[in-house]
C-alpha cells in the first residue's frame, strides 16, 4: 500500500512546475489524470526526442499518469474538467494568470461545487502586482530572482543547468498539497493554494540575500568554488584531474594540514588560521594545497581525504551519474513502461520502508480519454448515447 492511495489529482499542466509536482504525487500512490490539448498534448512532449523518440523532460516528469485530452475552448470539454475535478481531492494549473478563471476553472468556481478541493496555481510571478502577465520562463525567473548574478564566474554570469526555479515552485507544491491534505483532515475543508516560481526560488536565494543585505555587497561569482568558505571547491591534481573538497571547521582544517598537506603549521599560520583569513588568501591557500597534490591522481587524493575524515567527491559527468556505485548498490533503478518500450529510473528519493514505489506508464496523448470520461459520466451526449446502446447490444 502506498501512501497517498485513493487520492485523486486533475492536473491542468504543462511544461515543468506542475507536472514536477503531480509525478510526486503519483510516485506516492496518487491517481493523477493529466489534462492535454487533442494531437500534440502538453507541449513539453516536443521539447526533444533523445528517449526512443520521447523527450527526456517528458519522460522524467509523466509516468504514472492518465491523459485525458480536451478541447477547453469547447463547452464540452470545460465542463468535462469541472465534471472530473467536482470528484477530486486536488486540482493543479499552471496556466497563465486568469487563464483558469476565465474556463470557469478558478478556485472560487470549484470549490463551490467541491469544498473538500485543495486548488493549487503555479505561476511565474503570482496573481497580482505589476509583473503577473510577465512571461517567465526558468531562465528568466533565475535572472529576476537574483541566483544568475551570483552562478558563474567573475568574468561571466551564468544560469542553472537544470530547471531550477520550475523545480523549486514544483516542490512547494508538493509540500504545500501534502500540508493542506493535514489540514483537511482536521477542518473537513479545502484550500486554495498559490505559488509564484519567483517567491520559490527567492525562498531559496538566503544565503546570498542576507549576505548582501547584511554584509553591504553580494557574495562574488567564484564557479565551482564558494564565496564565504576555504578551502571549497575544486583543486587540481597531478594527473590534470580534479577533486572537489569542503572543509568546514577549523578542527576540519587542523586536521587537512597536518595529514594532506603534511604541514601542520600552515593551521596557524596567520593567513590561514580561521576561515575569513583563508577566503581573503584564497589564492595563496590554493596553491599551498595544489602543490601537495601535484604528485597524486584525483583518485588517489580523494582515497587520502576520505580516510582522513574530510569530504570529498570526484567530479562526475551523466554516464558517471548513471553508474554511480552508491545508485546501483542501494538498487535506487527500476524499470517502466512508455509508448516506445522499457525504460529505466531513479526510484523517488523518498523511500517508504515496505512500500513499492509506484513506477506506471508514460501515458500517450489522451490515451485514458474516453475510459475516464465514461467512469467521471463526461462523455458528449453523442458518445454517451453510443457507449449506452454499444452496452445495450452486449448484455
Amino acid at each position: 500500500m502506498n501512501p497517498l492511495d485513493g487520492l485523486v489529482v486533475v492536473s491542468l499542466e504543462q511544461a515543468v512546475a506542475a507536472p514536477f509536482a503531480t509525478r510526486q504525487l503519483a510516485d506516492l500512490g496518487a491517481r493523477v489524470i493529466k489534462i492535454e490539448r487533442p494531437g500534440v498534448g502538453d507541449f513539453a512532449r516536443g521539447y526533444d526526442e533523445t528517449v526512443h523518440g520521447l523527450a527526456s523532460h517528458f519522460v522524467w516528469l509523466n509516468r504514472s499518469k492518465e491523459s485525458v485530452a480536451l478541447d477547453l475552448k469547447s463547452e464540452h470539454g470545460r465542463s468535462a474538467v469541472a465534471a472530473l475535478v467536482s470528484r477530486a481531492d486536488v486540482f493543479v494549473q499552471n496556466l497563465a494568470p486568469g487563464a483558469a478563471e476565465r474556463l470557469g476553472l478558478g478556485a472560487e468556481a470549484l470549490r463551490a461545487a467541491n469544498p473538500r478541493l485543495i486548488h493549487v496555481s503555479i505561476s511565474g510571478y503570482g496573481g497580482d502586482g505589476p509583473y503577473t502577465d510577465k512571461k517567465a520562463y526558468d531562465l528568466l525567473v533565475q535572472c529576476e530572482a537574483g541566483l544568475v548574478s551570483i552562478t558563474g564566474t567573475p568574468d561571466e554570469p551564468s544560469k542553472v543547468g537544470i530547471s531550477i526555479a520550475d523545480i523549486a515552485s514544483g516542490m512547494y507544491a508538493y509540500s504545500g498539497i501534502l500540508s493542506a491534505l493535514i489540514q483537511r483532515g482536521r477542518t473537513g475543508e479545502g484550500v486554495e493554494i498559490e505559488i509564484s516560481m519567483l517567491e520559490a526560488l527567492a525562498e531559496w536565494m538566503g544565503y546570498p540575500l542576507n549576505y548582501a543585505m547584511y554584509g553591504g555587497t553580494p557574495p562574488p561569482r567564484t564557479g565551482a568554488r564558494h564565496a564565504a568558505i576555504a578551502p571549497y571547491g575544486p583543486f587540481r591534481c597531478g594527473d590534470g584531474e580534479q577533486v572537489f573538497l569542503g572543509l568546514q571547521n577549523e578542527r576540519e582544517w587542523a586536521t587537512f594540514c597536518e595529514r594532506i598537506l603534511d604541514e601542520p603549521t600552515l593551521a596557524s599560520d596567520p593567513r590561514f588560521a580561521r576561515n575569513s583569513s583563508r577566503v581573503e588568501h584564497s589564492a595563496q591557500l590554493r596553491a599551498e594545497i595544489e602543490r601537495a597534490f601535484c604528485d597524486s591522481t584525483a583518485e588517489e587524493v580523494a582515497a587520502r581525504l576520505e580516510t582522513a575524515g574530510i569530504a570529498n567527491a570526484l567530479l562526475r559527468d551523466m554516464a558517471g551519474l548513471v553508474n554511480h556505485p552508491q545508485l546501483q548498490a542501494r538498487g535506487r533503478w527500476l524499470e517502466y513502461e512508455s509508448p516506445v518500450g522499457t525504460l529505466r529510473g531513479l526510484i523517488p528519493p523518498a523511500t517508504f520502508v515496505g512500500a513499492e514505489p509506484v513506477m506506471g506508464r508514460i501515458p500517450e496523448v489522451g490515451e485514458h480519454t474516453d475510459a475516464v470520461l465514461a467512469e467521471f459520466g463526461a462523455l458528449p451526449p453523442a458518445q454517451c448515447t453510443a457507449t449506452t446502446a454499444g452496452r445495450g447490444r452486449s448484455a
